[in-house]
């Protein structure tokens, strides 16, 4: 087992991490156990986790984006006081990206706060959203717009659950892994470039060394106040195509699909802006579109930059990049016009 302790978590990392989990549960003797759950998680991940629990109790919720609401969040905190949560109970969310931000924020809202922890059960979740202490919810459609900063006590990353997954979940997650390739370690993004998702042999070690990039950058900034700003490349459009298929499309863009969108435009951007060569920029583009496939919906360009304009990064008006300075090197708070930015998703589209 390996492990990563910052002042503000601690991530166990391997085949061995529910035994670490029961032990901890027994040092701290929460007055009750719950386990925030979906369908899925349920029914692939439960049976495994369950013979290391005892006195639990299972909270249901659908799977999906759509899902991630405050009348959700509604549901989770009724569920907690109908079971008589008091503050010294303990939430764990089992699950992906919206079950670890959806039950992170109904914990730390549920009477001023109580402790939760992140089993993440996908790839995407692994790296991404269950480390860094960003909880939240979607706002009509708009990603994250409610949220707060407040890290589990503990993260138990078990490999094991990646063998639940199709290859689309697995697929999703290496957008995430990508973009801390190329924001922070150059001979990280080459091996990636190299490595085929679905046949990878080395993933524990890739998804470790991903979790690291991403925790020694919140460690170093966990309010988002500067440094941590560098994860949102991508996201600013990647967000805006989210939160556009989530509102118009029976079958959403994954988080990591409209991320890869957002890379791909903003790798533009960063090429616009002297930064990153043609060569560079394409070659971005190939790896990504050799691996996604290219969204056909073309959005409104002024209903994207009504999204882009609600993103919560912004600031005095101006929306809020972060791109690459070069491959391994971000450049946060940079401002884009909207016809560079037009241009930036004509590209993709290219």
């Amino acid at each position: 087992m390996k492990e990563i302790f910052t002042k503000e978590f601690r991530i166990f990392f391997g085949e061995d991490v529910l035994e670490q989990l029961a032990e901890n549960l027994i040092e701290n003797a929460y007055s009750k156990v719950f386990v925030l759950m979906d369908e899925n998680t349920e029914k692939h991940c439960w049976p495994m986790l369950k013979p290391y629990l005892v006195d639990t109790f299972p909270i249901r919720i659908q799977s999906g984006e759509a899902s991630k609401t405050i009348q959700t969040v509604q549901q989770v905190w009724t569920a907690l006081q109908e079971n008589f949560a008091d503050r010294h109970a303990l939430l764990i969310n089992l699950g992906g990206g919206v079950l670890s931000d959806l039950g992170g924020f109904a914990a730390a809202t549920y009477k001023r706060g109580i402790h939760f922890m992140n089993i993440p059960t996908t790839l995407l979740a692994m790296v991404d959203a269950a480390v860094g202490g960003k909880q939240g919810i979607d706002l009509d459609g708009h990603k994250n717009a409610v949220g707060v900063f407040k890290h589990p006590q503990e993260i138990f990353i078990y490999p094991a659950f990646l063998n639940t997954l199709p290859d689309v979940e697995r697929r999703n997650g290496f957008a995430e892994l990508s973009k801390h390739g190329l924001i922070k370690d150059s001979d990280f993004w080459l091996e990636l470039v190299k490595t085929d998702e679905k046949k990878a042999e080395n993933l524990d070690k890739l998804i470790y060394k991903s979790i690291k990039i991403k925790a020694a950058i919140v460690s170093k900034d966990p309010l988002e106040e500067g440094i941590r700003k560098s994860l949102n490349f991508g996201h600013t459009i990647g967000h805006a195509f989210e939160t556009h298929s989530l509102i118009h499309d029976e079958k959403p863009l994954k988080h990591g699909e409209a991320v890869v969108i957002g890379m791909i435009a903003e790798a533009w951007l960063s090429k616009n802006l002297g930064w990153i060569s043609e060569k560079e920029l394409h070659a971005i583009k190939n790896y990504f579109l050799s691996r996604f496939p290219k969204y056909s919906a073309q959005p409104d360009f002024e209903t994207l930059l009504v999204y882009m304009r609600n993103d919560k990064k912004n600031r005095n008006g101006q929306i809020n990049f972060s791109l690459l300075k070069k491959i391994g090197k971000a450049k946060i708070d940079v401002n884009c016009s909207e016809e560079e930015i037009q241009h930036a998703i004509a590209f993709y589209y290219s």
